[in-house]
């Protein structure tokens, strides 16, 4: 079994190990046939010459007229004979292969020398260094080469050609490569920077560039966002952000490369070059907002805002802008030798127009607030306080206010700049003086205070006495209605006795009167009732009127009788007993009738006369409770006919 697979694998090798000595030994010594695969060139050494030229040229590595040494000519893919192998070497070298993305540097070994002061050799025609016969014998020059290898795939002979594989230049979106080439004739005296070539794909075609005059250095020309050729050994890149001119900006130009323009500013401004576009100097145009391929190295550009500008002369303030970082609260001295400070807020405005002077006079926004606005607004404060007292610039801050913007405004006008509005802020006096100050206003307000005090005090007298006359009047008015009370109590008593008195009369006058007529009419009974029987209605009701009259009457005459009567009594008994012993009678009588007591727990005597000083005593004492008796019995009717 072992010998039967042995023989099966010999008749499988056997073949090949025949061809391959048969290629080896019998075609490649007697017919030099060299087989170069597809993939592959092929190198050729030559070891000898048998007829001919036999030495290379002096500096010559590369033999272009079989000579002996390293051949120009490579062998491409196929079947080659008459190389035989005692004469030549055969070297199998694979393609080289650019990939996407990346470029081949060419260093070529050999060929003509380099012109005087050149670092590159410039690109002939030689199929892409595919032929390295051609790129001899057409004058390519030994050294780095202009040109480069683009991805592809290509048969180079690396007995000449040496080949750097490096990446492309991508320059990115918002972006601008600035270009410095290490080629070219030397800058123009006075220039910073090479002028701008045309017909050289933004520096891809390096030969293009020399052969139009391109210069050796800083280019004006940028290159914009893309991927390009670019042979690093004849253009270096610097990557730079575009400039970008904010919103409510613009952007002046200031180029250091171009010809000397015309000034176009006008004789009246003769503060610096205003010129036209794309010359040296300031540009009269300046940039709107947006984005702009500015090569930084020989232009500027200074932003100038376009909108109102506010510049705090404040040390805990400063806007966003920067501008006025720098600047701090003002110390000014006011005419009494007091040191305070203010916040000052200038407010200013650059047309567009007026942007390239501004910049052509000061170079920039900063030098601006520095040289100007600076010196000005704070000298302008400072002399306008020694003029007044701390207080007085005080009370005065609206009206200085208008007049330091009237100031202001008109020196900045001679500078291109609009003052739109100054204000002052912050105030701050002196410690002291604020102390003294409020010192002086606490005590004024405490006159102020002490004086409403006073006047209170004097509306709360007015008040008291006001009070008290009208408590008073009160009584008075309570008194008055008292007497007036009593006046009508009394009336009423009065009247009260006058009408029963009438009333006594009238019925008195109209008792007798009935007596009268009952008298008249018992004597004319017999008399009347023949005539007045048909008259009976009318003569009754007479009569009963009659009757009342005549009753009142004769009651009225009774009682008159009957006090006639009783008076002439009283003066009877006077006479016979005495005033004293009558007086005493009625005394004793009234005592019995009211059950008075006359008589003390207590009696002290000082004698035992009947008529002594305890007579007199009791006698007084009875008629004062008599009379007491009798006036409450007046007022209890008095006030009975006022409720009444």
């Amino acid at each position: 079994m072992q010998t039967s697979g042995l023989v099966g694998w010999l008749m499988i090798i056997g073949p090949i190990l025949l061809c391959l000595i048969f290629y080896k030994f019998i075609l490649r010594v007697f017919f030099g046939l060299v087989i170069v695969p597809e993939d592959k060139i092929g190198l050729v050494t030559k070891k000898f010459v048998l007829m001919g030229k036999q030495e290379l040229p002096e500096g010559r590595i590369l033999a272009t007229e079989g000579e002996a040494g390293f051949q120009a000519q490579t062998l491409a893919p196929g079947m080659y004979f008459w190389k035989w192998i005692w004469q030549y070497e055969v070297t199998f070298q694979s393609f080289t292969i650019i990939p996407t993305g990346k470029i081949g540097l060419v260093l070529a070994k050999d060929g003509a020398p380099l012109n005087p002061g050149a670092v590159l050799a410039r690109r002939v025609d030689c199929d892409a260094y595919q032929s390295a016969e051609s790129f001899l014998k057409n004058g390519g020059q030994k050294g780095r080469q202009t040109a480069i290898m683009t991805p592809g795939s290509y048969r180079v002979n690396t007995f000449l050609f040496e080949v750097e594989i490096t990446d492309m230049t991508t320059v990115p979106d918002n972006t601008v490569a600035i270009v410095t080439t290490l080629e070219g004739q030397a800058i123009e005296a006075g220039q910073i920077a090479g002028k701008i070539i045309h017909d050289h794909n933004n520096f891809q075609d390096a030969d293009a560039f020399l052969s139009n005059g391109g210069y050796k250095g800083l280019q004006e020309q940028v290159i914009l966002a893309g991927s390009y050729f670019l042979n690093p050994w004849f253009a270096k890149v610097e990557m730079r952000q575009m400039t970008e001119i904010p919103i409510s900006h613009v952007g002046v130009v200031i180029s250091y490369v171009g010809q000397d323009g015309v000034d176009v500013s006008g004789v009246e401004f003769k503060h610096g070059n205003i010129v036209a576009k794309h010359h040296k100097g300031v540009w009269a145009e300046p940039l709107g907002p947006g984005k702009y391929p500015i090569n930084t190295y020989i232009m500027k550009v200074e932003y100038v805002p376009t909108t109102n500008l506010v510049l705090n002369w404040a040390s805990a303030r400063s806007e966003a802008h920067q501008l006025d970082k720098n600047l701090s609260t003002i110390t000014v001295r006011s005419k009494d030798g007091f040191t305070f400070n203010l916040d000052v807020a200038q407010i200013i405005h650059i047309p567009s127009t007026e942007a390239p002077k501004v910049i052509a006079r000061f170079g920039n926004m900063s030098n601006l607030v520095t040289q100007v606005l600076e010196p000005t607004i704070g000298n302008y404060f400072r002399n306008s306080a020694q003029d007044a007292e701390v207080i007085d610039f005080l009370k005065s801050r609206k009206e200085r206010q208008e007049s330091a913007k009237t100031h202001i405004g008109r020196v900045l006008e001679q500078y291109n700049v609009f003052g739109v509005d100054t204000l002052i802020g912050d105030i701050v006096p002196p410690e002291s003086l604020m102390k003294t100050l409020t010192d002086r206003k606490l005590a004024e307000e405490q006159k102020v205070t002490y004086e409403t005090q006073m006047r209170a005090q004097e509306t709360r007298q007015v008040l008291e006495k006001e009070t008290a006359i009208a408590d008073i009047q009160k009584e008075i008015v309570k008194a008055d209605q008292g007497v007036l009370i009593a006046e009508r109590i009394a009336d009423a008593s009065v009247k009260k006795a006058t009408g029963d008195a009438n009333s006594v009369r009238l019925q008195a006058n109209a008792e007798a009167d009935r007596m009268k007529l009952l008298a008249n009419g018992e004597a004319e009974k017999v008399r009347v009732l023949a005539k007045a029987e048909a008259e009976r209605t009318e003569l009754t009701a007479k009569a009963d009127a009659e009757k009342i009259s005549l009753t009142g009457n004769a009651e009225a005459e009774k009682i008159l009788a009957i006090g006639k009567s009783s008076a002439e009594s009283y003066k009877l008994a006077v006479e016979a007993m005495g005033g004293n012993n009558f007086t005493q009678l009625k005394v004793m009588e009234a005592i019995g009738e009211q059950h008075i007591k006359i008589m003390p727990d207590i009696l002290i005597s000082g004698g035992d006369s009947t008529n002594g000083p305890i007579g007199g005593l009791l006698g007084m004492k009875l008629l004062e409770q008599l009379a007491n008796k009798q006036e409450a019995e007046k007022t209890e009717q008095a006030e009975k006919s006022e409720n009444k």
